[in-house]
């Protein structure tokens, strides 16, 4: 009733029935595949305030100008380094286009947040820096803000939620910021912290939609343009929305031509939706390794801004994420987080064939990933990858019964990542044991190769959970 994938391995199951090499697949949902959305035009109704809790500025669907993004460059150009832009040969060669990657993980706080927070900071008047200000943020913003109010001698205030990273936590009261730790959602973050301002008069700065936040996210697109010419299309990480905001704004002023394409991790899919109904909606959302794009409503600003501007958005699954996080470290040696991959991700799954051949650029928007978190996204990058097999084999229990198995994975090439002995529920045969083993392979064709040479030497073989994360479904826990 409250888990939508488990398989029971039953105890009294009769092995002396069970075929040679016999599999067993989990119930999988195919909901939620990734998809494709080519970007309907609707008219928006700008003045329409879509959520009561948003902050003024955020209230009027406000449409940020290119004027507005080049200013913002002009007045963060001594606060905001340039970052690098590189065109990566392997992957190019792999994905069959002139793949850049835009480096926004290289900033001093590990994600392209600053640039909209020293913007917003900078046009504050003399009265509202007295005041101070505040935001809701479970990572990058309120690094972003914190780490810039300190340089601009800005108090700042964040409210975080108790999920939030310790380590960002701690990073923030590092950098001389009001930490409050409130909500168990950043929902209940933003609402405390709009209580907050009610009574102490702090100005609100959105993460997302705040119109001096995407001008300052729009420098991204200035930069792009500079820094490759003739480019073809970009491709832009989609959570609040504010990045391809000012990014659409800035390079479709600069080259009409470019392709601006959004991607969305397929378990919070708010910018697609709002597409289909003209207007910003809310979403369902789900736990995901983007967990920086788990927005559940779109800025009305950042959706104004962009809608007329996008020309596709696309949204992937957790497979494709963490396998993108994997390729990146192993050729790029780049450490980034979930939501900064999701553009390499979406090339690589094949959702985009009409860039082959032409000269792509995509953001790689953060790189503040949890240690913990990143290798738990390897793992589940080398399953997708085929290189993980899990299985259970039934063996003799006697002297030589495991050494038969393990020296047979050790011909094999396969290398043993986790092994579990299971007597208790083995009950036909009280001289056998049941092994569960997790072995890691070469690749997809050295992981079939394993599972042929098991099917064919143990009569009771299962396979589990081969690899098979093409469906993500959003329920369970």
């Amino acid at each position: 009733q409250h888990y939508k994938s488990i398989t029971f391995i039953e105890h009294n199951m009769s092995n002396s029935e069970a075929p040679v090499g016999s599999k067993r697949k989990s119930r999988v949902s195919d909901k939620d595949t990734p998809s494709t959305n080519h970007v309907k035009r609707h008219p928006v109704p700008v003045k329409e305030p879509v959520m009561a809790e948003l902050a003024p500025e955020c209230a009027a669907g406000i449409i940020v100008k290119f004027r507005d993004v080049t200013a913002a460059a002009y007045r963060t150009k001594s606060g905001i380094q340039k970052t690098p832009l590189v065109k990566s040969e392997a992957l190019s060669a792999i994905l069959g286009c002139e793949l850049y990657l835009k480096k926004e993980y290289e900033l001093r706080t590990g994600s392209f947040k600053e640039r909209g927070a020293r913007n917003a900071l900078l046009k504050l008047t003399d009265e509202e820096r007295k005041k101070g200000v505040i935001a809701a943020s479970a990572g990058n913003h309120a690094l972003a803000l914190a780490y810039h109010g300190g340089l601009l001698d800005v108090t700042v205030t964040v409210v975080m939620p108790v999920v939030a990273p310790i380590m960002k936590i701690s990073q923030c009261q590092e950098m001389k910021a009001n930490v409050i730790v409130h909500g168990a959602s950043i929902a209940e973050a933003k609402d405390h912290a709009m209580t907050i301002v009610e009574k102490s008069g702090q100005i609100y700065i959105n993460g997302y939609d705040h119109p001096d936040i995407i001008s300052g996210q729009g420098t991204i697109g200035l930069e792009i343009c500079s820094q490759v010419e003739d480019v073809d299309a970009i491709i832009v990480p989609v959570g609040g929305g504010g990045l391809i905001a000012g990014v659409a704004v800035a390079a479709k002023n600069m080259n009409p031509d470019v392709k601006i394409i959004g991607v969305e991790a397929v378990r919070c899919k708010s910018f697609t939706e709002a597409l289909k109904a003209g207007k910003p909606v809310r979403a369902a959302t789900h736990v995901s390794l983007a967990d920086g794009l788990a927005v559940p409503t779109v800025g009305l600003n950042a959706f104004v801004t962009a809608q007329p501007l996008v020309d596709k958005v696309v949204t992937v699954s957790e497979k494709a994420i963490a396998l993108a996080i994997l390729r990146l470290i192993e050729i790029e040696k780049a450490v980034v987080e979930g939501s900064g991959v999701v553009g390499l991700a979406a090339l690589m799954d094949g959702l985009l064939p009409e860039l082959a051949g032409k000269k792509v650029v995509t953001i790689l928007c953060g790189g503040n990933i949890d240690t913990t978190v990143l290798g738990r996204c390897l793992e589940r990058g080398l399953a997708a990858d085929g290189r993980l097999l899990s299985f259970t084999v039934v063996v003799k229990d006697a002297p030589g019964g495991m050494n038969s198995l393990t020296q047979m994975l050790t011909d094999s090439g396969a290398s043993i990542k986790d092994i579990l002995h299971e007597r208790a529920w083995l009950l036909e045969d009280v001289f056998a044991v049941r092994v569960r083993c997790m072995v890691e392979t070469r690749n997809s064709e050295h992981t079939e190769h394993v599972k042929s040479m098991l099917a064919s030497n143990f009569r009771h073989v299962e396979f589990i959970g081969m690899c098979d994360h093409s469906t993500d479904t959003p329920n369970g826990p």
